[in-house]
């Protein structure tokens, strides 16, 4: 549209200049003049031209030529009540225009349009094409980069179809650095972590198993054996027997309980859980303290507390403290003490160090103490789950602290919970 608008004011401007020339040039004020002029000139310029007569109502052109068309706009010209005018003529295909010449005449010149829609037409033509390859290599260009884009899309989409149909974890494979690679880093991070969880779930699953199968089978045979001794025509056990598979059996019971407890509790610090209650460590070491001491007549307490405060879990934290005092006790010998300290360590953070004066933990045994079921051989044969270090470090890694074990001045056991937070 703007290009055929150029062309047609070019024309016009050119029939403007045309008429203004023979305007202003020499008069021919005769008829002969007029039909003499050579027409070859206007025919070698597409041009058509006449001479409007307002007296006569006749019109002058050239011998040889084409009479050029006219209306009634173009008579008003020649009687002098406009100066020009300017119309398209359909019939003959041209752009004509009418000028005030002399008194009671105008001129008319006449231009074929048919150059200019030649010249529209091939250029429709040519534009249609390269607009017609524009949108076809836009198109292509659009689709293959449509489907790069959306690649990484597809095989999330794909992974995460996988996951629910199969349960199969397996990350994604990641290939360059734009917000698709990042998110599928993220979602990757995400497999990992929900492969983790089952991974413990699966570990702490068959580990209770194996706990459970122990203490559940000793305490089935020992019930089995007093309720046949209960059967007629069955040998009967003495008294003293029946005391000790009772004992047995409360002992197993007491067992099952204290694992039962702990799995609930290992499950319970496994669960994703918002740390933000503020907690006075002095104080969750004090409670820790008292439930230690009414357990544990037979030992003695060196307590040194400094002031600390935290975010946390009240609850979570006394059960980890009371567990590395138990652990303690349960290897102290009778009449030693256990040291309990609350120290400031100067880089943000305090520790809660339980020492004791037993016989220490040996260096094959160190690297394993915080594992869940994992008990040395010194310890088999004392009561536990095997799990109360393992929540130790639990909370600890909750509270974006860490536990560690080590040996002790006394040459017992040392074990170190160190927790961020401010005096």
């Amino acid at each position: 549209m703007i290009v055929r608008k150029s062309v047609y004011d070019a024309l016009d401007e050119s029939l403007r200049s045309r008429a203004a020339t023979v305007a202003t040039g020499g008069k021919v004020t005769t008829p002969d003049e007029v039909e003499n002029f050579p027409a070859a000139f206007l025919a070698a310029g597409d041009v058509k031209m006449g001479l409007l007569q307002a007296n006569t109502g006749q019109i002058l052109y050239p011998k040889g030529s084409d009479r050029p068309p006219t209306v009634e706009e173009a008579w008003d010209v020649a009687q002098g009540e406009r100066p020009d005018f300017l119309w398209t003529d359909h019939k003959t295909e041209s752009r004509v225009i009418a000028v005030k010449y002399a008194p009671g005449q105008a001129v008319i010149i006449a231009q074929s349009m048919q150059p200019q829609r030649t010249t529209l037409a091939k250029l429709s033509v040519v534009l249609l094409l390269i607009g017609g390859a524009g949108v076809l290599l836009a198109a292509i260009a659009g689709t293959a980069v449509a489907r790069t884009g959306l690649r990484p899309v597809q095989r999330l989409t794909e992974a995460t179809e996988r996951v629910a149909n199969t349960g199969d974890l397996t990350p994604i494979p990641v290939s360059g650095d734009d917000e698709l690679a990042r998110l599928t880093h993220s979602f990757n991070a995400m497999l990992g972590a929900v492969a983790e969880s089952q991974e413990r779930q699966r570990r702490l699953v068959a580990d209770a198993g194996h706990e459970l199968r122990t203490p559940l089978t000793s305490m089935r045979t020992n019930l089995e054996l007093l309720l046949a001794s209960e059967r007629p025509n069955s040998p009967t056990l003495s008294e003293e027997d029946k005391r000790e598979i009772q004992s047995d059996v409360r002992a197993q019971i007491d067992e099952l309980t204290t694992l039962i407890g702990d799995l609930v509790e290992l499950a319970r610090e496994d669960a994703p859980q918002v740390v933000h209650e503020p907690v006075d460590l002095v104080e969750v070491v004090e409670r820790s303290l008292d439930r230690a001491r009414r357990r544990a007549s037979n030992v003695t307490f060196d307590v040194q507390l400094q002031p600390w405060t935290l975010l946390g879990d009240s609850s979570a934290l006394e059960r980890a403290v009371l567990n590395l005092l138990d652990n303690a006790v349960k290897f102290s010998p009778s009449g030693s003490a256990v040291r309990l300290n609350v120290r400031q360590v100067g880089d943000g953070s305090a520790v809660v160090e339980v020492a004791d004066a037993g016989p220490g933990i040996a260096d094959a045994d160190l690297p394993h103490v915080f594992e869940r079921f994992y008990r040395s051989s010194e310890a088999r044969t004392l009561p536990g789950s095997g799990l109360g270090l393992a929540i130790v470090k639990q909370v600890a890694q909750r509270h974006g602290g860490t536990a560690t074990a080590g040996r002790a001045p006394e040459g017992g056991a040392l074990f170190t919970l160190r927790l961020p937070g401010r005096p």
